[in-house]
């Protein structure tokens, strides 16, 4: 599916890497290996809301992410009827499609939850910069493996109470794709909707409508339509048991 937001431009007109959230893959890279990025050529391309991310069996290509949020689908049993879903939410400074990087006809189902800029990269192309910058491997390589880690802990502590999950994601939501809002104490963000969270967690929605009605009696946040509004990320790492 083309894009449907038109104002594709050069990397080289991009600020640069720096404020990427921490351990992602462009905050690894050092302004040398951004420079190498943007000898490479690459373009931006702009994705509107809902529209999806073309990483199928037939795409040949990674993406940077250099704003907006994605959800990725992944489907360990097979697609189709009532298979499960592994739901995770990527941001800025993320690198997604990684896995055709040694699996050419790799997919995971990614979406764009809100206005979306992304790098793409042919598959060969990068290897091949992978091969000859083995600094830039390592900066992708510590960032998988920070993803991985933080993975573990945002979505696979399913023993842990819903309102321990619930604020421990939406904290980590903060850390990585959120935004300043126009106060200085709140931060938004925009994109995943609460039966997002509630499929991210493997929650039922009622009981992820209930923790997040907790946190909002306590004023440490506002729920509106796709958009979260955090007034103190402090206790959401509190409630998640991060301290």
């Amino acid at each position: 599916m083309p894009s449907t937001v038109d104002d594709a431009r050069s990397i080289e007109l991009l600020p640069g890497p720096e404020g990427k959230p921490e351990g992602s893959f462009l905050q690894q890279l050092s302004a040398a290996e951004w420079h190498v990025l943007t000898e490479a050529k690459l373009c931006t391309r702009s994705l509107a809301r809902d529209e999806r991310l073309r990483v199928g069996p037939d795409d040949r290509n990674v993406y940077i992410i250099w704003e907006g949020v994605v959800r990725q689908d992944r489907f360990p049993l097979g697609e189709g009827g009532s298979a499960p879903a592994l739901t995770r939410f990527r941001g800025g400074g993320q690198l997604v499609g990684e896995a055709k990087l040694i699996a050419p006809c790799s997919a995971v189902l990614t979406t764009c939850l809100t206005r979306t800029v992304v790098i793409p990269c042919r598959v060969r192309h990068f290897n091949a910069l992978l091969g000859r910058w083995p600094r830039i491997q390592l900066a992708l390589l510590r960032s998988l493996e920070e993803r991985s880690r933080s993975d573990e802990r945002v979505y696979a502590m399913t023993t842990r109470p819903p309102l321990e999950r619930v604020s421990g994601l939406l904290a980590h939501l903060a850390d990585t794709v959120g935004v300043p809002g126009p106060r200085t104490d709140c931060t938004n963000i925009t994109g995943p909707s609460q039966k997002d969270i509630a499929a991210a967690l493997q929650l039922a929605t009622s009981t992820t409508e209930s923790a997040i009605r907790t946190l909002r009696y306590h004023g440490i946040i506002e729920a509106r339509y796709r958009q979260f509004v955090i007034h103190d990320v402090d206790a959401l790492r509190h409630l998640a048991a991060w301290h």
